[in-house]
């Protein structure tokens, strides 16, 4: 307990520097400003912004890029109640009593009880990052490459699982994500291979390249398309604070939440994104006349919302103490990191304590900004809502061209910004969700990489992934990955997954 304070006063006393707490507090903004807004989201932001943090300190850099991810899970519930229309994919849930609050003027208790349950679940979830950090770190530090090698394939078929639609096709994203990596100069020979003697493709596909094409392009493509339709409400906000009575049915939903979302954010795949739907489900089970949700229940808000926060910042759990990315928002932190030149993985809290123990201390600072950020200004993000979409999105696109530009001073990277756009365009299409493409193309490099050194060390044998007796840990998590596909594979099973997507 004494290390863990001494930690967390480490953190704050980085977290607490003048320039560090400014970062924290744009990316918050900018974060909310984006969950406000319909139709961009969080993936696409942090990939537009990430050439702007090339300029900072990597401390910096991921305070303000984690930021702007959990305050777009704050903003997105603002849409959701007052619109009616998700700004961010966890706040689809909160649409459904939320805004029915709203039309019985009941707006700013909805917004407030929404901001004060994520407060509340992110503080919680912060203590929770601090508290299993360290011993995840010394258990990380026992993986050798085999263990690595085998927790990043669980964490792929985890991803596989829990990605919205066919499994089929999350494992085709997967695999596309991986031969994507493999684009560049070998690891140890240095040969080229898959560049057709194309010299820009000499150094692997440009990880900001891809992820701003994929999903900041392809999501203006994708918006363009769709029919604007914003049911503003037009009652008025009205108080902001919740009453006693609201809050006494709104405490065990928030605990509830907490827990569910917090558990749900740690796995791989859309473990953050299903919190919500889960706190849902079960807020619907428990209560005593389930006929009131859709119909303005506030613990279908206060449930959702809780669990939406918690799993955003449990999702950095696995990032910070193995390296390993559970959604394609962490990443996207992992790329980061990446050009900052740190390697993710447990090394990261002896190698650089000031970052892993600054980053957790800015979630809370985070949390009480963002409830200072979203209740004042709930008029202010009214009026932004009535931005039309064709002024915003050749700005966005605008920017999205001179931000990765910037980074290589090469118009060919533009170029092939746009043709990952198209890509992704076609994509989302075809039904293919890109998310677990990103997430394969991440660790790719990384997995050969393992895969590589564990071979050298076991002279080219396969068996040392399944030693009992050398590798228990590689073993166990092998199996567990194997008995997921195959218990998701399963046709009652396969037909439940797919009723809660479709959900």
């Amino acid at each position: 307990m004494s290390e863990m304070i001494a930690n967390l006063s480490l953190g704050f006393g980085v977290a607490l520097s003048f320039q560090n707490i400014a970062l924290c507090f744009v990316g918050c903004l900018v974060g909310t400003l984006i969950g406000v807004l319909p139709g961009v989201g969080p993936i696409a932001t942090i990939a537009i912004l990430l050439p702007i943090t090339f300029g900072l300190d990597p401390t910096g850099a991921l305070i303000m890029l984690a930021g702007i991810y959990y305050g777009a899970q704050y903003g997105g519930s603002t849409t959701a109640i007052l619109v009616n229309i998700p700004g961010e994919a966890t706040a689809v849930v909160t649409t459904l009593d939320g805004h029915q609050m709203a039309k019985q003027g009941r707006a700013g208790v909805a917004l407030g009880t929404a901001a004060l349950g994520s407060f509340f679940a992110g503080c919680v979830a912060t203590v929770v990052i601090a508290a299993l950090g360290a011993p995840l770190t010394k258990l990380a530090l026992l993986f050798g490459p085999a263990e690595y090698f085998s927790l990043m394939v669980m964490g792929l078929c985890f991803a596989v699982v829990l990605a919205r639609g066919s499994i089929l096709k999350a494992f085709c994203m997967i695999m596309l994500g991986l031969l994507l990596s493999t684009v560049g100069t070998d690891l140890e020979t240095g040969q080229e291979r898959m560049t057709f003697g194309f010299p820009p493709l000499a150094d692997g596909i440009d990880f900001a390249v891809m992820a701003m094409g994929v999903f900041g392009f392809a999501e203006v493509l994708r918006n363009l398309e769709s029919p604007e339709s914003r049911d503003v409400v037009r009652t008025k906000i009205g108080r902001l604070l919740p009453n006693w009575a609201d809050i006494k049915q709104s405490i065990k939903p928030v605990l509830r939440g907490t827990v569910i979302g917090g558990t749900l954010g740690i796995l791989p795949g859309n473990g953050a994104v299903l919190g919500p739907f889960a706190s849902y489900t079960v807020e619907k089970k428990l209560a005593k006349d389930p006929s009131r949700f859709g119909k303005g229940a506030i613990e279908g808000v206060a449930g959702p919302e809780s669990a939406n926060n918690a799993g955003a910042q449990t999702a950095f759990i696995p990032l910070l103490t193995l390296g390993i990315p559970p959604n394609a928002v962490m990443a996207l932190m992992v790329g980061a990191m990446t050009i900052h030149g740190i390697i993710p993985g447990p090394q990261v809290m002896t190698r650089n304590p000031d970052l892993f123990w600054g980053m957790i201390a800015s979630m809370w600072l985070g949390n009480l900004m963002l409830l200072i950020i979203n209740l004042p200004l709930i008029g202010l993000w009214v009026k932004l809502l009535q931005v039309p979409y064709r002024l915003m999105f050749p700005a966005i696109l605008i920017f999205c061209c001179i931000g990765i530009y910037s980074v290589n001073n090469q118009p060919v990277d533009v170029a092939f910004t746009a043709l990952f756009g198209l890509f992704g365009y076609i994509l989302i299409k075809l039904g293919f969700e890109p998310a677990p493409m990103l997430l394969g193309f991440v660790l790719g490099r990384l997995m050969e990489e393992k895969l590589r050194q564990a071979l050298i060390i076991s002279r080219g044998s396969f068996y040392t992934f399944i030693d009992y007796e050398a590798r228990p840990i590689s073993l166990v998590l092998l199996i567990v990955a194997v008995a997921v596909l195959v218990i998701a594979l399963l046709p009652s099973i396969a037909k439940k997954r797919d009723e809660v997507f479709t959900e």
